[in-house]
């Protein structure tokens, strides 16, 4: 199965295929899921020096990992007043100094791999409304006290000098975050892997799964016994494979078009600094410019994870409310990709049995979460647990409705969160 057909896969950097898993090998580590999760786990360990094996069921990076806005942006996707109130002072002590290692994660892997996937720093948040402009003065004292300093509030001036729109009252500008081209990110830390000894295999779908000692993975051609297994498929995992995690999670696809190019000078006029943005609105939009000066253009939501037929008439109307001045603009790509929601909206990682760990539901922050899921698993495998452990204590809650119910109630609870947007209360 080969990448969807994006902006992504058609500039991604040139790259050898991996092989299909066909006999039956040995390892220290089995990771299933070849996105960030999978190779950012794969990467820290290989580092260490384990024996990895990651299987990808289509190609490296064919899920989230290669199919999202190419934002990076810090924290989770419930940020750390929210955590405090629900788990208490500790927990948000913790997850807090945790916050921004996944930027600096990717940074120091972009830099360390000498990865060229267009990276470019500064990430705008930005507020509809006085409310949302309030909340976002209140994250900038949250974000100073657990470090990070590169942040900047926009009034509604300096918020028209960084974006070319009308549409916001102010915002907050972290120049710790920034935008990339994912698939290429993940490409660069695949081949990191190979360098240090990992094994990729792709068209290798994991068929089951066997405990014991040690632990057996099957696929269709071939088998994988390990010490540890590490579930990394997220949205993209098959729910047969390991019911308990599809049991607390629901599957949501997010939709992006790409523009023509543009000139540089038209491009720069919407987005002076080359800054991505976010909405602070409940189902956002976010968008950015790419390297050869196309608008990426991203927003909605369906719950369930089905694929709509109409990208282009979806995302039309959010992209001309913002920049009225793209009128009649051209659409070269449209593409759709899952992301896997929890109910907390905050990820989800934990131990299965003896040796098997699971991390998903990063809930639409999987760029930098995925980046620090690995640095963690990673650690408790070396027998340094605490900060994995922090996230695993979190509890992981059904959603409501069961299978039939839970993706049409998700989606009416949204449609109220959406309407408080639209009123600003």
């Amino acid at each position: 199965m080969e990448h969807v057909q994006s902006y992504y896969a058609a500039t991604a950097n040139p790259h050898d295929r991996w092989p299909r898993l066909t006999d039956d090998i040995l390892c220290d580590v089995c990771i299933i899921g070849g996105g960030f999760t999978g190779l950012s786990s794969a990467l820290y360990l290989t580092e260490a020096g384990y024996d990895v094996v990651v299987l990808e069921a289509a190609r490296v990076g064919f899920g989230a990992s290669g199919r999202n806005g190419g934002q990076v942006v810090n924290s989770y996707s419930r940020d750390i007043d929210v955590i405090e109130r629900r788990y208490g002072k500790e927990s948000a002590r913790l997850l807090g100094s945790m916050m921004f290692e996944g930027a600096a994660a990717i940074r120091d892997r972009i830099d360390r791999y000498a990865i060229s996937c267009d990276y470019r720093p500064g990430g705008v948040f930005a507020a509809l409304n006085s409310r949302q402009f309030s909340h976002l003065k209140q994250q900038h004292q949250r974000w100073q006290h657990y470090g990070n300093h590169q942040l900047e509030l926009l009034d509604e001036l300096g918020i028209r000098r960084k974006i070319a729109s009308e549409r916001y009252v102010g915002g907050l500008l972290d120049r710790s975050g920034g935008h990339l081209h994912p698939l290429n990110l993940a490409l660069g830390e695949a081949e990191a892997i190979r360098r240090h000894g990992g094994r990729i295999y792709e068209e290798s779908e994991a068929t089951a799964v066997t405990y014991g000692t040690p632990h057996r993975v099957r696929t269709a051609q071939g088998s994988v016994l390990a010490k540890y297994v590490i579930f990394a498929g997220n949205a993209y995992l098959a729910p047969q494979l390991e019911p308990r995690l599809a049991s607390k999670s629901l599957p949501c696809s997010s939709q992006i078009v790409v523009t023509e190019p543009l000139s540089r000078d038209k491009a720069l006029a919407l987005l002076p600094d080359n800054y991505c943005v976010e909405d602070r609105n409940y189902l956002l939009d976010y968008y950015r410019l790419t390297a050869d000066n196309r608008l990426l253009y991203g927003g909605g939501v369906s719950y369930g994870a089905r694929e709509p037929g109409n990208i282009h008439e979806l995302i039309r109307p959010r992209l001309l409310k913002t920049f009225p001045q793209l009128e009649g603009i051209k659409f070269d790509y449209a593409w759709s990709g899952n992301f896997l929601l929890t109910l907390s909206r905050m990820p989800q990682i934990g131990r299965l049995e003896n040796g098997v760990y699971y991390m998903q539901g990063d809930s639409g922050h999987g760029v930098t979460w995925t980046h620090l899921a690995g640095k963690l698993v990673c650690e408790a495998l070396q027998g340094e647990p605490k900060r994995f452990d922090a996230f695993a204590r979190l509890p992981h809650l059904p959603f409501p409705g069961g299978r039939c119910l839970r993706a049409p109630l998700t989606a009416l609870g949204a449609a109220w969160y959406a309407l408080r947007d639209r009123l600003g209360v």
